[in-house]
């Protein structure tokens, strides 16, 4: 069974470490690309954790390049990088991959014929969709879709939430960027988010979704281990979340970390089957556990 480091939330006590087993080491030392969740992982809301960006010049001077994988498709990828830069993390837009791109990706490879959608999701993800070939259909009766497609839409107008149901009654393709049911934030409110909403159409017309891309689906990591040329165990997948981010790293054989910076809880983490590979408080732990992994290899 993978070893676990079952630690406090930020901001709490942290007990030291256990000895980490030498198999453990061993994965450690593996690790060459860390693909990292954002929201819950290395900010929360608008605020960027006091460790993020020294836990990212770790990796450079370790040799592992990174990634950010998101499945708030309510951003564009220029929109994320305006957002990374306001908060002080300086990325290319090569580094970054969202629930939109998985599901584009997706329409392209599995559903070609689809050409005419009805969207539930920002004006950001609407200009996404557009670039990419598609015609975005109005809320009206009589301009037909292919398909009905829901991502997070913080600014959900009630009129469009039934016409996407009428749609889906009417029997057409039901797809979704992802399956989260909130986003995380430091406000005190509760963000509902795609998968809720998902929630809320399968009880008005009684269908799920005939397809939820993004994490925890496989196609998020397996791209970007096509595109590093690098197998699933020199990829670490580290999130908040057990059931999109570590269901989505163990589906695709890569190692799973998970950080209590966001959702997850210690006791959570402890009763999900099969458990992450490793818990850690946050990636500034992460971080030093990647480091004495190399330097023990060194010795």
């Amino acid at each position: 069974m993978p070893e676990m480091s079952v630690l406090p939330r930020i901001g709490q006590t942290v007990e030291p470490p256990a000895i980490s087993s030498v198999a453990l080491q061993d994965r450690l030392r593996r690790i060459r690309h860390v693909a990292l969740d954002m929201d819950g992982t290395i900010y929360r809301g608008g605020t960027l954790f006091a460790f993020t960006n020294r836990f990212l010049a770790l990796l450079a001077q370790l040799g592992i390049s990174f990634s950010f994988l998101t499945n708030n498709s309510s951003k564009s990828v220029k929109d994320y990088l305006a957002h990374l830069g306001k908060l002080g993390v300086q990325a290319t837009a090569d580094q970054l991959y969202t629930s939109a791109h998985a599901t584009l990706e997706f329409l392209r490879e599995e559903m070609p014929e689809v050409r005419r959608l009805f969207l539930l999701g920002t004006a950001s993800m609407a200009e996404e969709v557009a670039a990419a070939g598609y015609t975005l259909t109005a809320d009206s009766g009589t301009d037909e879709p292919d398909a009905v497609l829901v991502g997070f839409d913080p600014a959900l107008c009630f009129s469009r939430l039934c016409r996407a149901a009428w749609w889906i009654r009417q029997g057409k393709p039901f797809l979704a960027s992802h399956p989260d049911r909130v986003c995380p934030t430091d406000q005190p409110t509760v963000l509902v988010d795609c998968g809720s909403v998902c929630a809320a159409l399968t009880a008005a017309t009684d269908r799920t979704p005939d397809a939820v891309l993004g994490k925890p689906d496989p196609r998020m990591l397996r791209g970007l281990l096509h595109r590093l040329k690098l197998k699933p165990e020199n990829l670490a997948m580290v999130g908040d979340r057990l059931y999109t981010d570590l269901a989505m790293a163990r589906r695709a054989g890569a190692f799973g970390v998970l950080v209590l910076t966001g959702e997850a809880t210690a006791a959570e983490a402890a009763q999900f089957a099969p458990p992450p590979d490793l818990v850690v408080a946050d990636i500034a732990e992460l971080g030093e556990k990647l480091r004495a992994a190399q330097e023990g290899k060194a010795k």
